[in-house]
């Protein structure tokens, strides 16, 4: 391992075969560097993705009363045709 390099951990991961030829021919083009390349960027984007919602949603909260009360949300529910359960 390179020192600074941030630990790793070989997965096994299953994906369509359309997407694997995808990402093959990016990496055959060069706009990829590796197929492993390619994922660990989509994975870092997408957990960039999940935080920033989760932070927008927790600002947006906070900015308009707090959390969903659950009459807020049985309310929230009937307006949608929802059972209540999520």
């Amino acid at each position: 391992m390179v020192v600074g390099m941030a630990q790793m951990r070989k997965v096994t991961v299953t994906l369509p075969e359309a997407h694997v030829e995808a990402i093959r021919e990016l990496v055959a083009d060069g706009t990829a560097d590796s197929v492993s390349g390619f994922v660990q960027h989509a994975v870092q984007v997408s957990l960039d993705d999940v935080t920033g919602w989760g932070e927008m949603l927790a600002q947006a909260l906070e900015e308009t009363g707090g959390p969903i009360t659950p009459e807020e949300r049985a309310w929230a529910d009937k307006a949608l045709g929802r059972s209540g359960t999520a």
